[in-house]
């Protein structure tokens, strides 16, 4: 429980990042954030202490109380701007993918995956996310230095570019039902009349 995520939003209600309950609790103990229910209403470290424990919260015990997780928090000094564009990482690869081999299909744990270009470096392909995939060894060490073509390959999907998004690349699994008012992309991309 205590490492489990909690949104962080800035200001102006705009998702910034993921954090964990423990550093979460720090951060509204020390007065830096302020616990966020559905309805955006925030409560203090004082505030928060008071609010009812409901059937199905996630809790926190301590000798002395009984803690609702907060599951949003909203820092009190930033008013930054969440970032626009998915950061090219080998960790961002293995999710854009789902940890599965763009030539065979299977899906791996990230130990059991690796990155090929799909035009070898060695070809000028770039190292970009249209020309990297995640490959399992045997198919990555059966391509090798080959194109798809000459390999007898094929993608399962082609490599695009992730579209932006407040969190970078967050598997729906991993979002808590808490955080749908802050995520929804229609709510803030709607345009009003």
């Amino acid at each position: 429980m205590i490492d489990s995520s909690v949104l962080v939003l800035n200001r102006g209600f705009v998702a910034l990042a993921l954090t964990d309950v423990k550093r979460c609790f720090t951060l509204l103990y020390k007065g830096h954030v302020r616990a966020v229910l559905p309805d955006y209403t925030t409560y203090a470290w004082e505030e928060w202490r008071d609010v009812p424990v409901q059937p199905g919260d996630d809790l926190i015990q301590t000798p002395s109380l009984t803690l609702r997780v907060p599951r949003v928090v909203q820092l009190l000094s930033c008013e930054r701007a969440p970032r626009h564009d998915v950061k090219f990482s080998r960790h961002n690869i293995y999710v854009r993918d789902g940890n599965r081999c763009q030539y065979c299909g299977k899906r791996f744990s990230t130990s059991e995956l690796s990155l090929d270009h799909v035009i070898p470096l060695s070809r000028g392909g770039p190292s970009t996310w249209e020309n990297v995939v995640c490959a399992c060894l045997p198919c990555n060490v059966r391509k090798g230095n080959q194109l798809l073509e000459e390999a007898g390959l094929r993608l399962r999907r082609a490599p695009v570019k992730p579209k932006a998004s407040p969190l970078g690349l967050l598997s729906p699994q991993r979002i808590h039902p808490s955080w749908r008012n802050f995520l929804d992309v229609a709510y803030w991309n709607v345009e009003l009349g």
